[in-house]
């Protein structure tokens, strides 16, 4: 069963930057903050399986394809 937990006197830069990283990664500020903390504390990482399921998550929310050639036109953008 899932705990809350509430955060006093966090810092406001550290707030900010939470804050940020929750609009960029397209979540709430809590889940945000549970990915952090599950990154941190979490021995290893997350099994194959949970990474699948995750990256299959993002793809899913992805609107715009690129195709093999976009992707390496991205690549080679800025390096000449």
């Amino acid at each position: 069963m899932p705990t809350t937990l509430t955060l006093k006197n966090i810092p406001d830069e550290v707030y900010a930057r939470l804050k940020a990283s929750a609009e960029l990664h397209r979540r709430s500020i809590n889940s945000e903050a549970i990915v952090c903390l599950e990154a941190v504390l979490t021995p290893g990482g997350f099994a194959a399986e949970e990474r699948l399921r995750r990256a299959r998550q993002l793809r899913g929310r992805i609107e715009t394809v690129f195709h093999a050639d976009e992707l390496d036109a991205f690549k080679r953008e800025g390096r000449s």
